[in-house]
């Protein structure tokens, strides 16, 4: 069609940011015409897929924040492997409708390496960026050795503000090296920040009157575990290592 009120139209409907709308109205103006379709459902036919490209592409904006580097499923956990998954599968499969995230509830995944916990976290991390949820991942050092470094810098309320914003933060692989007492006192500024306000998912190989060991003192590791709990779902992992599986 080469109609100047097409064109106008086009023009006018990428002045509003709605590029998929003008490269598709042409198109869906000869459906119409085709279709006899009425005015109403041409507006609806536009507004339908200038949405759904939004939609995907928050999603694919949210993976991108969320700094996973890999894309697990549930679907892929072995519940079979071990009585302990199979015990808590249906608190596990709960999780995968992200109501903990409106709820603002904090999920915490206890057991030795190997058992699955950052395969779950990640599975929820990926899971809630496909609802186009907020969600940022990472490992409990690597946040603490970017926090450090922001507080040497002078950025460290702004680097504090990237992990206590996130609709979802997951802290993978903490209790595997001691925080000392900078650390400690960072992580109880994120933990602290986002309780009851954003949900927080961890995973951790100590049980909880060991985290003395991970945190400066037993005073910071109370504070932090307190937080954790009050509103909380807390899932223990039991069995042998997976990674072990195919292992004669």
């Amino acid at each position: 069609m080469n109609d100047p009120i097409i064109e106008s139209v086009i023009e006018k409907l990428r002045a509003l940011r709605m590029k998929t709308a003008a490269e598709h109205l042409v198109q869906i103006l000869q459906r119409a015409e085709t279709q006899n379709l009425p005015p109403l459902m041409i507006i609806e036919a536009l507004v339908d897929i200038e949405g759904e490209m939004r939609q995907k592409n928050r999603i694919l904006r949210r993976f991108k924040q969320s700094r996973l580097l890999e894309k697990p499923t549930i679907d892929q956990f072995d519940f079979h492997f071990h009585i302990s998954r199979q015990k808590q599968k249906t608190r596990i499969l709960d999780l995968m409708d992200m109501t903990f995230i409106s709820q603002k509830k904090d999920v915490l995944f206890i057991g030795n390496t190997g058992v699955g916990k950052s395969f779950l976290a990640k599975s929820i991390a990926f899971a809630a960026t496909q609802r186009g949820v907020k969600t940022l991942f990472t490992t409990a050092i690597d946040m603490i050795n970017l926090l450090t470094a922001a507080d040497v810098d002078r950025s460290l309320l702004k680097k504090l503000y990237d992990y206590q914003t996130p609709d979802l933060l997951v802290i993978d692989e903490i209790g595997y090296l001691p925080l000392g007492a900078q650390g400690s006192n960072l992580f109880f500024q994120v933990i602290s920040a986002r309780h009851q306000k954003k949900s927080t998912v961890i995973t951790t190989n100590l049980i909880f009157a060991e985290w003395g060991t991970i945190f400066d003192n037993t005073t910071v590791a109370t504070a932090i575990a307190d937080r954790l709990v009050h509103n909380s779902e807390v899932i223990v992992m039991e069995g042998p290592s997976y990674r072990t599986k195919n292992k004669s």
